[in-house]
């Protein structure tokens, strides 16, 4: 397809030089261009068709990079991306060294914030509002969230607030009916009823079109109506939630007209308040596959166009597929098990579940810290619940874990699903804090297993647990080898895989397979180390690892989390404090944010890799 309209836009502002009658071609262009450059590379397709229209109206309404544009979670900035010079970085999308797919300040001054997690857009624009009022400055400032990010509590914490406003701060609700599953919840139903309700549209277009047509006053009645319909508004619109905390609301209107979004925006502008523009978007426009099927599409590995189908149809059993066959299983057995999703049935595996058990299984929407003091509450009347995040999303309710759980000692199973480097959605996403973070809690027991079976193991383990437990899993397919050590679960047990000589490898988890692979390539030079599997962090099984701990004169800790609070730090940690003065090689990650890019290449980067780990024995050895 020949971008004609689209070629014409290669810096920040180029689509003001654009012509109206043009912009739905331009629309159409990006939406080909989206599809094309993803289908290559891989990345968030469903959401981005979404708010083509959205985002050129928004390009049109402001001056960047002087006016800020603050996108919720960040995935669907796109067409942002392209409107502000970046096309070229698509061809390298969530690629090593390439463009990331969430917005950077350090990519581009048109990035005015940083957002991975959702929930947070509204408080971020509120800050830059009140730093622009304290300075003096005009700057324009738009947040844009989705409707299911509204059912996270920091989003009401900063609507709140932004009642108190005395200047003006617009809040872009983009409403397209879903987050990444369908959305659930009181917010969910209130917005249908609203997108529903054509009875006040329809009246307030039928009797602005009668007004009109009166000579001379037509227009001036119809304009002193608008500045006073908020009764009219009342009468039709269910609640008027967001009028009734404070705010103006503006709405619903068509999320794919970006003439009806910019008189919106501009409207908007005029008022010294905050003010809620409410659009409706359909997730996935544009192209049939997404718009069928939004939640499949919306983080997507390389496919076929015509098909939909991705390019590589080899299908490896996950970890993710290991605990959905072990959920249902155990739910089957025990009718006290329960299991809980913050708004990602899909993602974590919950979906059979829901599907066979829908009374034991609940989707509290994004709302991560909600969902572990519910489980709590649960647990505190003798049920015993599964709460399955991924690992980057459970950061978010570490006081709930804490306070609620730990504290009272309750029965809660915490599924620390896409644990370790996850690659591509970079920092925002690499779940590498995590056995830092439910290590130092008291009460805790924190697993990790080397291969999908240990997981079954451990999840059964934890339902017999009386007390909370993490289980700590990655992304992709599940180690199957090792299969004939099948030693018990026990609590604050390890288990010895290889016995051998001089070198000692106390491996976490995923990192099991990597000290496998290591020490078959030692072999070579002669050193044939001692392998553990550490399967708890906390306890750390000292009693059984001592003896070993002085019997070999080099001690290599494995884990993909950072070094700082994990599980290497509280063995250098040990061996200082019993005066073992075996050598010390800890392999970790960096106290750093971990980049985007594919998985073998940050494991090279940082020293994580089988390879790496086999040369940085062979240097300690020599």
């Amino acid at each position: 397809m020949e971008y004609e309209v689209l070629n014409r836009i290669n810096h920040p502002n180029d689509i003001k030089e654009i012509d109206p009658s043009e912009y739905k071609k331009l629309a159409k262009e990006i939406r080909h261009f989206l599809v094309t450059k993803i289908s290559r590379t891989g990345g968030h397709l469903a959401s981005n068709l979404g708010t083509v229209e959205l985002t050129m109206a928004l390009h049109l309404f402001l001056d960047f990079p002087e006016d800020k544009l603050i996108w919720d979670v960040g995935h669907q900035s796109y067409t942002h991306k392209i409107l502000s010079g970046r096309k070229e970085g698509f061809d390298h999308l969530r690629q090593f060294g390439g463009m990331s797919g969430f917005p950077k300040r350090k990519e581009s001054p048109c990035d005015a914030f940083e957002t991975g997690h959702s929930s947070t857009s509204i408080s971020a624009a509120l800050g830059m509002a009140a730093a622009r009022d304290l300075s003096g400055g005009n700057e324009k400032i738009v947040a844009v969230i989705g409707d299911g990010a509204l059912s996270g509590g920091m989003a009401y914490e900063a609507l709140n607030n932004a009642a108190r406003l005395k200047s003006n701060l617009i809040i872009i609700l983009n409403d397209n009916h879903m987050s990444i599953s369908e959305n659930v919840g009181g917010m969910a139903n209130y917005l249908g009823r609203i997108r529903t309700n054509t009875g006040y549209q329809n009246l307030k277009d039928d009797v602005e079109e009668v007004l009109r047509k009166v000579p001379h006053v037509g227009n001036a009645i119809v304009k002193k109506i608008k500045r006073s319909k908020d009764s009219l508004k009342r009468l039709f619109i269910p609640g008027m939630l967001f009028e009734d905390m404070g705010l103006t609301y503006l709405g619903p209107i068509d999320g794919h007209n970006v003439k009806e979004i910019q008189n919106a925006l501009e409207s908007a502008s005029k008022l010294r308040k905050a003010v809620l523009i409410h659009v409706v978007t359909e997730k996935g426009r544009g192209y049939k596959k997404a718009e069928e099927h939004p939640s499949d599409y919306h983080g997507v590995d390389p496919f076929y166009v015509a098909t939909g189908q991705p390019k590589n149809l080899i299908k490896e059993t996950s970890y993710t597929d290991v605990f959905q066959a072990a959920m249902l299983s155990l739910g089957s057995e025990k009718q006290e098990l329960v299991a809980i999703s913050a708004a990602m049935p899909s993602g974590t595996g919950l979906i059979p579940f829901k599907e066979r058990f829908p009374q034991r299984f609940y989707d509290v929407g994004i709302a991560e810290q909600h969902a572990v003091t519910f489980a709590a509450g649960m647990a505190a009347m003798g049920y015993h619940p599964v709460v399955a995040v991924y690992s980057t999303f459970f950061q978010r309710a570490f006081d709930q874990i804490l306070h609620d759980v730990c504290i009272q000692k309750l029965p809660v199973i915490f599924a620390v699903d896409r644990a370790g480097l996850v690659g591509k959605d970079g920092e925002t996403h690499q779940g590498v804090f995590d056995l830092s973070y439910f290590s130092m809690m008291p009460n805790m027991a924190v697993m990790a297993p080397k291969n999908g079976w240990e997981l079954k193991e451990m999840l059964k383990f934890a339902l017999d647990y009386q007390g909370p437990a993490a289980i700590r899993y990655p992304r992709g397919k599940a180690y199957d080898g090792l299969m004939d050590c099948v030693a018990p679960i026990e609590y604050g047990r390890s288990e010895v895989i290889r016995n051998g000589a001089n070198v000692l490898m106390l491996a976490v988890g995923n990192m099991v397979e990597k000290a496998v692979e290591a020490a078959e390539k030692l072999k070579a030079d002669g050193i044939y180390p001692t392998i553990v599997n550490v399967r708890f962090v906390k306890p750390i099984d000292y009693e059984h690892v001592k003896p070993f701990l002085l019997s070999h004169s080099l001690v290599v800790t494995m884990e993909d989390n950072i070094y700082d609070g994990g599980f290497g730090e509280q063995i250098g940690a040990y061996l200082e404090k019993e005066g073992i003065t075996s050598e010390f090689c800890p392999i970790a990650l960096p106290c750093q944010f971990i980049e985007h890019g594919d998985i073998p290449s940050l494991e090279k980067k940082y020293g994580l890799s089988a390879d790496s780990i086999a040369e940085k024995i062979r240097r300690f050895v020599k």
